[in-house]
């Protein structure tokens, strides 16, 4: 038999090798040498007494370092702080808050609305339409100043030989009302204009130039009561009139627009933050109204309660106070709308008519006192006609005729207008009751004016000057002035119409910002004493 080198088959070799407590590269220790199993089998196990070798680490692969115990304190407290608002009475101290914030921010919001809201019906009643009106008022009494100006040089004779008692004592009734009103006016004006470096200027040149044509009218009526001062006369008239129609008016008219427009941003502004306001209230309420309801349904499923009455309770507050917050909001917004819309820019329409209609008048006078210069004062009668009633290519010879055709055509249809103008701006805008038919009154009053004036032209162009001039100046019934007085009647109730319109939405408006919005702010604090008052007995549980 042969034998195999360094191969032992003794037992107690056996026994040596396999329980030899010897590692390898120990000194003495013999090696340990595997011996492959007979028969190709498996590599035997070892004992499982024995101790266990070490799994060999891989090259290149470094050790990793055993790594200290950390953040115990942290995960400690971030389960103490999980734990606490996981508890039942901190989730509802937690819904109790948020709608508690909700309740008094929505307060807050409303109540800061109702103070805007007041704060632009003060401006609107008390800056905006004032200065508008004042300005239009102006130009009104500018024109009517210079109209009875030219009524007291017509009636009053040669240095009072001749005078037309009647015209002459109304038309000095009628200058000195338009006198002292202008004096109110450019006083209002000059007040409204601080702040405004452009208005204040315009106010300035205003009652500087008030200031001349007075002098200048003022001379003209001393010259006409003295015997053969009519050419003199005549002269400072002409002088003060080109001052008027040059310098004074288009100030005016400057001062209308300006305020005019400035009223127009202040309602664009006013509606915007409106709008805003709204648009913030439903968007709270409808916060506040969800976590009620969240809060109502914790309530239930913790507590196994149907409702919590203190939590309905304010959840049926703070419902009514979103609804008529919304309400109050949206009626403000539709009664500014009113005011300046429907109202106002009627109001305006008519003043600028209004002022139109006395310096036509005038013109009708100038053209009677000034023969050199008839056919300027006849255009400028037609041009102020035309910005009345505007046809396209009438002139005062085919104007009659052009205004009854397409008076008779609006008259069958009410959506035709073949006419612009300041009238047919108010007639694409009747709103009130009542105020179509007094506009229509107005247009018919207008037509039987503007046919006297053809009558006076003809008188003239037939020589019969003081057949005019009575016809022109008198007051019986059928005459001029007459008709003019009963256009601007009917001009003026058209004007009150608006008027008392705008006022009854300005009082509509203050109403809904004074009255129903504090109640809106009174029905939430409600409502967060309610939800404190419904949450304290479940919460008084737990203490």
């Amino acid at each position: 038999m042969a034998v195999t080198a360094g191969t032992t088959h003794s037992p107690a070799a056996r026994a040596a090798t396999t329980h030899s407590p010897a590692r390898a590269g120990t000194v003495g220790a013999p090696p340990r040498v595997a011996s492959a199993p007979s028969g190709g089998g498996r590599r035997p196990r070892p004992r499982r007494g024995g101790p266990r070798s070490r799994r060999p680490r891989r090259a290149g692969r470094p050790r990793s370092p055993r790594l200290p115990l950390r953040r115990a304190p942290r995960r400690a407290a971030t389960a103490l702080h999980h734990r606490f608002w996981a508890t039942l009475p901190a989730r509802l101290r937690l819904l109790r808050t948020v709608t508690l914030l909700l309740t008094v921010a929505l307060a807050l919001l409303l109540g800061l609305a109702g103070l805007a809201a007041n704060g632009t019906w003060d401006t609107v009643a008390g800056r905006d339409a004032p200065r508008t009106t004042s300005a239009a008022d102006l130009n009104l009494a500018l024109n009517d100043m210079d109209a009875q100006a030219a009524n007291l040089l017509l009636a009053g004779g040669d240095g009072g030989k001749g005078r037309l008692a009647t015209p002459y004592e109304k038309a000095a009734g009628f200058y000195g009302d338009a006198r002292r009103a202008i004096g109110h006016d450019l006083r209002t004006l000059a007040v409204a204009a601080q702040g405004d470096a452009a208005d204040e200027h315009t106010v300035e040149s205003l009652t500087d130039d008030f200031a001349e044509y007075q002098e200048l009218i003022g001379r003209a009526l001393e010259n006409d009561d003295r015997a053969g001062g009519g050419p003199a006369a005549l002269v400072d008239y002409r002088e003060a009139t080109d001052l008027l129609q040059a310098q004074l008016l288009p100030s005016a008219r400057k001062l209308v627009d300006s305020n005019d427009s400035a009223f127009d941003r202040q309602y664009d502004q006013a509606r915007s933050v409106l709008s805003a306001q709204l648009a913030a209230v439903l968007v709270l309420g409808a916060l506040l109204l969800a976590a009620l309801g969240v809060l109502q349904w914790y309530l239930a499923r913790r507590f196994h309660r149907i409702l919590n009455p203190g939590v309905l309770a304010a959840t049926v507050c703070a419902l009514l106070a979103v609804l008529l917050g919304g309400q109050a909001l949206a009626a403000s917004a539709d009664q500014l709308y009113g005011a300046r819309r429907d109202a106002f820019d009627s109001v305006v329409a008519l003043s600028r008519a209004r002022a139109i209609a006395y310096d036509a008048n005038a013109d009708e006078s100038r053209f009677l006192l000034d023969p050199e210069r008839r056919s300027q004062y006849a255009q400028a009668f037609l041009a102020k006609s035309q910005q009345l009633y505007g046809m396209k290519g009438a002139s005062l010879d085919s104007y009659d005729f052009g205004l009854a055709t397409t008076w008779k055509e609006y008259r069958a249809d009410r959506h035709t207008l073949d006419f612009g103008g300041e009238f047919a701006r108010e007639l694409a805008n009747l709103t009130f009751p009542g105020e179509r038919a007094a506009a229509e009154r107005t247009v018919d009053a207008y037509a039987v004016y503007q046919r006297d004036d053809r009558r006076i032209r003809a008188l003239v162009a037939q020589g019969k000057e003081g057949e005019a001039v009575a016809f022109c100046m008198g007051w019986e019934p059928g005459t001029s002035n007459a008709h003019f007085g009963a256009w601007m009647t009917a001009l003026d109730q058209v004007t009150d119409i608006n008027r008392r319109h705008f006022t009854a939405a300005v009082r509509a408006g203050r109403f809904e910002a004074t009255g129903l919005l504090p109640w809106t702010c009174g029905l939430l604090l409600g409502a967060g004493a309610l939800i404190l008052l419904g949450l304290r007995p479940r919460l008084a549980e737990f203490r």
